[in-house]
């Protein structure tokens, strides 16, 4: 049994500071026996399973008193890591030594190796290679985790007299308890309990250990792992979590949320046309509950009496941003405000979980953005999507549409493994409910049949590439994104068949959400720097954070770096043909919440678009797609109060969209570096 830990510091004071050295645990040892329980020549079998379908497994036996062996892997539509891991721990639980070989997510080869003498430390991954006197007991997470590693990491925090410890190569992680159940499979009965971990992330990790102190599971939602036998148990493990993480948004909530008692007025500032791409100097915004009252010139602009008064300081003021490519959680909701990015489009989440996380961004409970809701489905077999949603019939779809409407949803996207046949089925279903239709192009169909079939908008500019590959290919796997980069740079944009493609988009207005962002690192980060997406912002995030963007991309065969790289370039000619051509682009980026929004916007301007363009492409253009150009996408009167503050002019360049100072969404008020600081961001360094 392991020792039982008790709270020092309020809740709140812990998870503000990501557990750092102003929150940590004490530990009461009083008849605690330290123990480790896997019995010798026992192996432990653990389930993983996404959106509740099996897709691989976890094996941990005992190679000596001392040591573990564990072998982990599972499949995501072709990809997922295929780990063995060896590790050896110290007397007091600590691991000591880590090896991982294998290969990671992507399929990249893994050699991962750590070992400290109790005088040094060494380790050495895909991205790093280091060392460090050790002066304390310290942790080493690997690069390359597996779930039952995290529960070494758990049992060694609650072993630490403080219930911390210093991390490799920098940071600190504390643990503390949060929840403790009894569950029951047939006639077996288990006590669990709940172990939340800080310091690792932007919140909390979690962890289920039994009363003997084994691994018995996690949960993030979408994945999760439990004890072999135990799978039914993984919605409570879940919804546990849920609770502990929501009482601290909650609080969060509480604490960042300034909610003015009457009108309030934007002085001084440089305002933001997306409707002329201009700006406009000495500019007052005046309003009244969640609405824009007034728009004018400063000394035009009558106030009432007792409206509070912010001086802008000559910064520029915009409508809210749009990222319209998302999986949201209502963590992302800090980081997407923070940002300025105050509406987003979900195109795939579990409904039980969106529902909740848009009613509690709605109601106050959770600070986030708004949320237009899409609805996912996709065809069964080996590269299904992780959904419960799987079709292969058209009764299925018609009952799956109508459901989705009924719920509110906007959208329908399919995914890769829907039969080509059924799509126009999925259109004219969608149609008729006044929802709109976009995905993947599925596998074995080109996009510009996808076309003809009546999409509204394609996702992910490398469909529009594999459209010139042929419908061969199964694009249900990696190949969607390897074929792509070994091939894209050949495409001569010129060619008949790509401008023939372009009308056809154009005549029918089907639009375009590149998430050009994500294929930009795919296919240039390379393992030891910071993956370009993130770059820019690398010194800023938690070190943890910051180290899992050092491992690269996709794989690069020998010979084919340059080759690579030439394809994320000719992807951004492609964004830039497109809009030359008034093809209709939305910003997505199916990546890191705020952050990657800023990265992918850069991206549009490297390419070519001018600035004022690409912010109207986030602003008013976006709402316009979404249909909510009536209410949002612009700062004029009677529109809603979504607005950001930028110390700089993201109109002459687009990195300055990076300097947000001010957020307000629904006429609720936010300070973007305190919302950093609660996920233990730095504010931008050039911020007020």
């Amino acid at each position: 049994m392991h020792p039982r830990f008790t709270v020092l510091l309020g809740l709140a004071a812990i998870l503000a500071v990501g557990f750092s050295d102003a929150g940590v645990l004490g530990a009461s040892q009083e008849g605690v026996a330290a123990g480790r329980p896997v019995a010798a020549a026992d192996t432990l079998r653990y389930a993983v399973l996404m959106q509740g379908n099996p897709a691989g497994s976890e094996l941990v036996w005992r190679e000596t008193d001392d040591s573990y062996s564990m072998r982990y892997e599972y499949n995501d539509r072709g990809r997922g890591p295929d780990f063995r891991v060896e590790v050896r721990l110290d007397d007091a639980d600590l691991p000591v030594e880590w090896s991982v070989t294998g290969v990671d997510y992507l399929k990249n080869e893994v050699r991962e190796d750590f070992h400290n003498d109790g005088s040094r430390a060494r380790w050495r991954n895909q991205g790093e290679d280091g060392e460090a006197t050790v002066r304390d007991p310290s942790l080493y997470l690997p690069m390359n985790s597996t779930p039952y590693s995290d529960a070494l990491v758990t049992r060694a925090l609650l072993m630490a007299a403080d219930g911390r410890l210093p991390l490799f190569p920098e940071g600190r992680a504390a643990i503390e308890v949060a929840d403790s159940l009894v569950l029951e499979s047939g006639d077996d009965r288990v006590a669990v309990t709940l172990y939340a971990i800080g310091g690792t992330g932007f919140s909390p990790s979690f962890v289920w250990l039994d009363s003997e102190g084994e691994f018995f599971g996690r949960s993030s939602g979408w994945m999760g792992v439990v004890r072999e036998g135990w799978e039914e148990v993984l919605p409570r493990l879940h919804a546990s979590q849920q609770r502990y993480e929501d009482e601290w948004l909650g609080r969060l909530a509480d604490e960042l949320s300034l909610r003015p008692g009457g009108p309030v007025a934007i002085r001084n500032a440089r305002l933001f046309d997306p409707r002329t791409l201009s700006v406009s100097s000495g500019m007052t915004v005046l309003v009244d509950g969640n609405r824009i009252a007034a728009v004018g010139p400063d000394d035009e602009v009558r106030l009432p009496e007792g409206t509070e008064q912010m001086d802008a300081l000559d910064r520029t003021l915009l409508p809210g941003l749009f990222d319209m490519h998302v999986h949201i959680d209502k963590l992302d909701g800090l980081l997407q405000l923070a940002a300025g990015v105050t509406t987003v489009r979900d195109l795939a989440n579990d409904i039980d979980g969106l529902l909740d996380t848009r009613r509690a961004f709605d109601e106050g409970r959770a600070i986030g953005p708004r949320v237009i809701m899409a609805g996912f489905m996709d065809g069964p077999g080996p590269f299904a999507g992780p959904t419960k949603v799987l079709v292969d019939t058209e009764a299925e779809i018609r009952d799956w549409i109508d459901r989705y409407a009924e719920l509110g949803y906007e959208q329908i996207k399919m995914y890769s493994s829907i039969e080509p046949e059924l799509v126009p089925t999925i259109v004219e279903a969608a149609h008729a409910h006044g929802m709109r239709v976009s995905g993947h192009i599925p596998a074995f169909m080109t996009a510009s049949q996808a076309v003809r079939d009546g999409f509204d908008e394609i996702q992910h500019i490398n469909m529009l590439f594999l459209n010139f590959l042929g419908d061969t290919l199964d694009t249900r796997t990696p190949l969607r994104f390897t074929a792509v980069a070994q091939h894209a740079v050949e495409l001569d944009l010129d060619a008949d068949s790509v401008q023939s493609f372009i009308r056809a988009l154009r005549e029918r207005d089907v639009v375009v959400d590149p998430t050009v962002g994500i294929f930009d690192a795919m296919f240039t980060a390379r393992p030891g720097s910071v993956s370009p997406q993130f770059a820019a912002v690398a010194d800023r995030l938690p070190p943890m954070v910051r180290r899992g963007y050092l491992d690269g991309g996709l794989p690069v065969p020998e010979g084919m770096d340059g080759r690579y790289r030439e394809s994320a370039g000719r992807m951004l000619d492609l964004v830039f043909e497109l809009y030359r051509q008034g093809i209709r682009i939305v910003p997505g980026t199916d990546a890191m919440a705020g952050f990657a929004l800023h990265r992918e916007l850069e991206l549009y301007a490297r390419a070519g678009i001018p600035a004022p363009e690409v912010l109207r492409i986030a602003t008013l253009g976006a709402a316009e797609v979404a249909a909510r150009d009536d209410v949002l996408g612009s700062i004029e009167p009677g529109k809603l109060a979504d607005l950001i503050l930028v110390d700089g002019d993201p109109s002459v360049s687009i990195a300055d969209i990076r300097k947000v100072d001010f957020v307000m969404k629904d006429g609720v008020l936010y300070d973007p570096a305190a919302l950093y600081a609660a996920l233990g961001v730095l504010p931008h360094p050039e911020g007020r």
